[in-house]
């Protein structure tokens, strides 16, 4: 997925990028040269491929990059999406933030919040026949946890103290502090999925590759020719809820335009994702009355960063202005075609804890330059900028360069500030240059997203109160800042739901009151498909795929 995740671009950085070739025959051999792999196709041989009949159904996606190895405890190059379909955590995460039991079927939380006992289901098997039970767990989180500094960025990672096997079917996490996320980071994709124990390297250390990608989940890797296409099988040993279709194949095509021709040829059944195509592409297909086409629910929140420690935005009052000043709708609609939806809160009310019943500040340009002449920044007779002491009103709006949204949003943000007298430069820089200025919140305006399911409310917080984010600097003008932080703190590590509640009420309702953000829209998946693919469901976890519920029906 294409986005912004904390201490995810130190990790990238970090993490080898070797490629494991995938093989039934020859477990043990790892990829050392892409000429390997790039010429042949491999066959992965496992025990549990379905017998094909008459009745098969094959789903044909694309995706613009290789799945990866399919280790379910590294990063790039493995795809998320590839590492949610293929693997299973302890506990989902459902609708409306719900923790669904997956591997897991119930869990115990002592009174002190620190231990957690979960209770595995039994009679799981993973892809090779072998059985799921507490020592693979205990296996999985012992390559983790040796690898602590690569998995820093979950807050989770830190606060385990020991992974205890209790006995087969019983596993036991100790913490060193409460913490509430850790349920809900327990359904993250990566790195707290389950590897069979055959697929491991000989020295137990995933972060030197896998053998071979042994789950416990719905689909099974059956051949692979990399960056060029991956076939999934239905797994019919699978404990669960069986996928409707037999097969899935995933075609590499990494430029945007060629993946709606293949759609339109009918190459490919699905587009599907996050910025996998361009917006107009999405809104020609849905207006050519040839495919259906579906927009999910938020999923992350883009959102100006508004310097309150230095120049005009430490006056309430010029943020305030801000927020009447910018027609978010006529943005959103004229920018994304109305695929994204208008952002009224920095957290979308479908989050958990997020609805808490904030009035939206409304589009008024007569309040808007109401609040700057209060604040003392006139427009003298003949100007066109306003002034305060002898100074003009400038500010600077940062975003990403190469984004195809964040630009054009910027440009009509710059012409709705210039009516009020404002003048705003706007400076689109590389995502490493851009990252500076965030880190040392040097910049008066920057674009920025949330994190999405299953990492928010609780990881937005964490990044408003941790120093070195450039969030936690870009809120030191503000009066009650320390006491803000101080409940972001507290949050975290309450164990009642009822304080819990009150605290991300108070939490966001500062954060609107002053004005800390200006949110522009809600992040979304979008699905454009022909009428024969049916039932298509979007997951509420953010890098959850949605072909376990599909269909075909030709």
């Amino acid at each position: 997925m294409f986005r912004n995740m904390r201490g995810l671009s130190v990790l990238i950085v970090s993490v080898f990028l070797l490629s494991i070739l995938l093989s039934g025959c020859n477990t043990n051999s790892k990829t050392n040269s892409d000429s390997k792999t790039n010429a042949a196709s491999t066959k992965v041989t496992d025990k549990v491929e379905p017998t094909a009949t008459s009745s098969d159904k094959t789903l044909t996606i694309s995706w613009p990059k290789d799945i990866g190895p399919l280790n379910p405890h590294q990063y790039t190059p493995n795809e998320f999406f590839a590492q949610g379909m293929y693997y299973e955590p302890l506990i989902d995460y459902g609708e409306g933030g719900k923790l669904i039991p997956k591997l897991a079927e119930s869990w115990d939380i002592s009174k002190d919040g620190k231990v957690y006992t979960f209770h595995l289901r039994q009679n799981v098997k993973f892809s090779d026949g072998s059985d799921f039970n507490a020592d693979v767990v205990k296996k999985n989180f012992d390559t983790i946890l040796a690898n602590r500094d690569m998995h820093s960025w979950l807050g989770l990672i830190a606060q385990i103290d020991k992974a205890e096997v209790v006995d087969a079917h019983t596993f036991k996490i100790t913490l060193k502090n409460r913490y509430y996320p850790a349920l809900q980071e327990f359904a993250v994709v990566r790195p707290l999925r389950f590897l069979g124990a055959a697929g491991f390297p000989d020295d137990g250390n995933t972060a030197n590759g896998i053998k071979s990608p042994i789950t416990t989940g719905p689909w099974v890797l059956s051949e692979y020719k990399k960056d060029q296409m991956a076939v999934f099988t239905r797994n019919d040993n699978y404990w669960g809820t069986k996928p409707k279709i037999n097969k899935l194949i995933v075609k590499v095509i990494p430029d945007g335009e060629a993946r709606v021709l293949a759609l339109e040829k009918g190459d490919i059944d699905l587009i599907w994702g996050e910025g996998i195509i361009s917006l107009d592409s999405f809104v020609s297909l849905r207006d050519s009355g040839k495919f259906e086409t579906s927009v999910s629910d938020a999923v992350a929140s883009r959102a100006l960063i508004v310097n309150t420690a230095k120049g005009p935005f430490a006056d309430l009052k010029v943020r305030l202005a801000l927020q009447h000043a910018v027609n978010k709708e006529a943005i959103v609609n004229g920018v994304t075609n109305g695929v994204e939806k208008v952002a009224d809160t920095i957290i979308s009310s479908n989050f958990p804890y997020a609805n808490v019943g904030l009035k939206p500040y409304d589009y008024n340009v007569e309040e808007a330059k109401s609040l700057l002449d209060q604040a003392g920044w006139k427009l003298p007779a003949g100007k066109t900028v306003r002034e305060k002491d002898g100074k003009p009103l400038e500010i600077e709006l940062v975003y990403m360069g190469p984004d195809e949204v964040e630009k054009p949003m910027a440009v009509a943000i710059q012409s709705d500030l210039k009516q009020l007298g404002v003048s705003l430069k706007i400076t689109g820089l590389e995502r490493e240059l851009r990252n500076k200025r965030m880190e040392a919140a040097d910049f008066d305006l920057l674009f920025w997203g949330t994190y999405g399911a299953p990492y928010d409310p609780h990881s937005f917080v964490t990044t408003n109160y941790e120093p070195g984010y450039g969030i936690f600097e870009s809120q030191q003008g503000l009066a009650m800042k320390d006491e803000l932080h101080q409940q972001m703190k507290d949050v975290l590590l309450t164990v009642d739901e009822q304080e819990r509640q009150k605290l991300y009420t108070s939490i966001f309702t500062t954060l609107h009151d002053q004005a800390v953000y200006l949110p522009i829209s809600y992040l979304t998946n979008i699905a454009v498909y022909p009428s024969y693919v049916k039932d298509l469901k979007f997951p509420a976890h953010r890098d959850e795929a949605p072909f376990d519920t599909l269909d075909i029906q030709k």
